[in-house]
């Protein structure tokens, strides 16, 4: 029988560039694995990982090395580590916290950071808002987890809006933003709770520009019905949203 190389060339093409990628997605995968076991990451993230699943997020938002993400709210800087791992030496992140956190954390908190910049090689934190630093579509990939709750209940529907169009100019066109946070219902007082419903996060992310792309459930717990505090010692792990935004070409 004779092929049809018209037909069957591209089909092959496309067979070997979708082998090719997995092969290198198996790699970074491995990868980052490895630099999530290094013997330098503190106990206490390592443990986190089981929870977190940083591996599947960061795959999930698409990160790649060679990036640059911005890791907002970063605290300690769980994300901004993992994200580190992911980017490689080419890529760069960027740890941001707003001034009041850096107060309350003092100078061990300065101490601890100064550290970590110095260990990773291409991180560079960022002290105060984003829309202070000199970022301006520079960013392929931004993460905020667990924080976004705050924002919100703060001040609603204008606090949220404003806060994701900052991190909105900040990323390039086409960059992502993932949001990471516990999951609330309507009809409760979930300030209170440390939760945020899940419409409150896309309406406010359209509000901001963004497309909102796809949810996933990969951090998802059933067993949590949404009625108790974060913090409630019946809780082994709370429900988590992943949402995948992005901004317009």
């Amino acid at each position: 029988m004779k092929l049809n190389t018209r037909i069957w060339l591209p089909l092959a093409v496309l067979a070997l560039g979708g082998a090719v990628g997995a092969a290198a997605q198996a790699q970074d995968r491995q990868e980052l694995r490895e630099a999530l076991a290094a013997e330098e990451r503190s106990a206490e993230d390592k443990a986190r990982d089981a929870e977190s699943k940083p591996i599947e997020v960061l795959e999930f938002l698409g990160v790649e090395s060679g990036m640059t993400a911005l890791d907002i709210i970063a605290a300690g800087g769980y994300w901004t580590e993992v994200l580190s791992a992911a980017v490689g030496p080419d890529g760069k992140v960027y740890k941001q916290n707003p001034e009041f956190f850096l107060q309350r954390g003092g100078d061990e908190f300065l101490q601890n950071e100064q550290a970590m910049v110095e260990r990773l090689g291409n991180v560079e934190p960022i002290h105060g808002d984003l829309q202070d630093s000199s970022l301006s579509e520079d960013v392929d990939v931004a993460i905020t987890s667990m924080n976004y709750h705050d924002v919100y209940n703060r001040g609603g529907d204008e606090a949220g809006t404003a806060f994701l169009e900052g991190v909105y100019d900040v990323l390039k066109p086409g960059g992502v933003l993932g949001v990471i946070d516990h999951v609330g219902i309507a009809g409760q007082d979930n300030a209170a709770f440390h939760r945020v419903e899940v419409d409150a996060v896309k309406r406010t992310l359209e509000a901001a520009g963004f497309t909102v792309e796809e949810e996933s459930d990969l951090l998802a717990n059933p067993e949590d019905d949404h009625t108790r505090n974060i913090r409630d010692d019946s809780l082994d792990r709370t429900d988590k949203m992943l949402i995948r935004a992005r901004k317009p070409m």
